[in-house]
């Protein structure tokens, strides 16, 4: 039988191994030299195998006696021993941490992909506390979410949407609201804070399934259906002294903490509360331009964003304690109240109105208590001499309207058909299409005959100078709108609500 020859590495490895002598012992039986006694080793075969162990226990010995006649070589071994395992365990560490870290970033990422974990600075807090009062959402006939998922896709929105529209940033390159100034009719600027479409779109849900079923106090006129400027004037009809009082930054008033408060109450859990409230409110900013790239810096808190659709509908909720306290101070001193948004208005007749005074002690008593500040320049006595004033109606005898104004907004649409639109201006909105619309429909729900006329004809100029798409925005027609309020105002007729005093619910 033929033997593979051994390549002259593997020759000098085996030689280094064992002995010269036990070598070529080996070999030789290797190659059929040497006969094997299968019994027992031969006297010769026994002695060079001895002599082999010997010579590797001499050579352990002498490596041994070396080390400790050179204390230095031996640390010097020592050193690079504990050198070479402890990179080797380092490496080791560094492949764990490696492993540990890339399967949090695995585990991150997944939850990411159906959690809402951090929403920045400040508001962030309470994300942890997921424990939901599902008797309270009963109560109110709420939609039920067990997680933030559940809530993204009944928005018919991504998670990460949810998250980009909620998150605090103070500093970003982006905002989700236009931002611009109107004119106020008593002078000074407003600033409108109109939100974007994605965000638009998830505050017109949070306002049509949570907050619109939400029941607001029955002085509450503004922001509510089957109410208007007109129901908020009625009950103050034909009295002897109107009182009417405004609220000094109504809308920056009410903050993140008390938005969230809201949600909370209503039953959701802490963190689907943060949620909304995030989306509810917007810090006012800074535009910065630097290196040509626009900054929008937050200054200031979270604050209810004037523009947004769930705003007004927000105040109203809130402002249910305070309306129930105003309404139980007017009732005691022979007083009836309404609210239109921030417009407080008493009003009163005989010997009531002695407490008029009193009144307007418990009035600012109550509202600073509620967190409000009423305008210390806002504040409108009115008696039964002079004219009254109710969100723009005249309250004296009838239902009415500035004759002065009348007068001018005909002159108006008198020399709009002559001239046409250009250069012309209503009120203090730049759009003078839309101010024109917008006014001729006040006076049609003020007095609807006479509004019915001015619309019939603002409508004409509209068709004869061509902009009848400036309106075609609003879905209710003019004669749907007409039928609405003929419908309403006969209702009202029927059921005795056309007279002072009366009340919708």
């Amino acid at each position: 039988m033929s033997q593979q020859p051994r390549t002259r590495q593997e020759l000098y490895d085996l030689i280094r191994s064992t002995s010269r002598e036990e070598f070529i012992l080996t070999e030789m039986k290797r190659l059929g030299f040497w006969k094997t006694n299968t019994e027992k080793p031969s006297l010769p075969e026994k002695i060079m195998e001895r002599r082999a162990e010997l010579s590797s226990e001499m050579k352990v010995l002498v490596a041994q006696n070396n080390k400790v006649k050179n204390p230095e070589k031996l640390l010097q071994e020592y050193r690079k021993k504990r050198l070479q395992e402890s990179r080797e365990k380092q490496k080791a560490n560094r492949e764990k941490r490696e492993e540990e870290r890339q399967a949090k970033a695995d585990k991150w990422k997944s939850r990411k992909e159906k959690e809402v974990l951090y929403l920045g600075e400040d508001i962030s807090i309470g994300l942890h506390f997921t424990e939901t009062n599902n008797e309270q959402l009963e109560k109110f006939s709420l939609p039920k979410f067990s997680n933030e998922e559940e809530l993204a896709t009944a928005m018919d929105l991504k998670i990460g949407h949810l998250r980009f529209l909620a998150y605090n940033r103070k500093v970003s390159k982006v905002s989700h609201y236009k931002r611009f100034y109107m004119q106020k009719k008593s002078g000074g600027k407003r600033l409108i804070s109109a939100p974007m479409p994605l965000l638009k779109h998830a505050q017109y849900w949070i306002l049509e399934n949570i907050l619109d079923k939400i029941p607001t106090h029955e002085s509450a006129h503004g922001f509510k259906k089957e109410r208007s400027i007109v129901s908020n004037a009625l009950p103050h009809l034909k009295q002897d002294v109107v009182v009417n009082h405004d609220f000094k930054d109504f809308f920056p008033t009410v903050n993140f903490k008390r938005v969230k408060g809201v949600f909370h109450n209503l039953g959701y859990s802490e963190k689907l509360a943060t949620i909304f409230a995030a989306l509810c409110t917007e810090p006012d900013v800074d535009l910065v331009k630097m290196d040509g790239i626009k900054y929008f810096v937050a200054k200031g808190e979270r604050v209810l964003p004037q523009g947004a659709p769930t705003s007004p509908v927000l105040t109203n909720i809130l402002c249910y304690k305070m309306d129930k306290r105003l309404a139980g101070v007017a009732k005691s001193l022979d007083f009836k109240y309404t609210r239109y948004a921030d417009d407080l208005t008493f009003s009163a007749s005989g010997d009531a109105v002695k407490s008029l005074y009193k009144l307007l002690w418990r009035m600012k008593s109550v509202a600073t208590d509620e967190g409000f500040n009423l305008h210390p320049d806002k504040l409108r006595i009115m008696h039964k001499g002079g004219r009254q004033e109710v969100t723009g109606i005249i309250v004296n005898r009838e239902l009415g309207i500035c004759r002065k104004t009348l007068r001018k907004f005909r002159a108006l649409l008198h020399q709009i058909g002559k001239t046409g639109w250009e250069g012309k201006k209503w009120g203090t909105s730049p759009n003078v299409i839309e101010s024109v619309w917008g006014y001729a429909n006040f006076v049609f729900m003020v007095k609807p005959e006479k509004g019915k006329a001015f619309l019939e004809e603002v409508k004409s100029l509209m068709k004869k100078t061509g902009v009848e798409k400036a309106i075609s925005k609003n879905p209710i027609t003019l004669e749907k709108k007409i039928k609405e309020e003929q419908s309403k105002i006969k209702k009202n007729k029927e059921e005795g609500n056309d007279k002072p005093g009366w009340k919708m619910f």
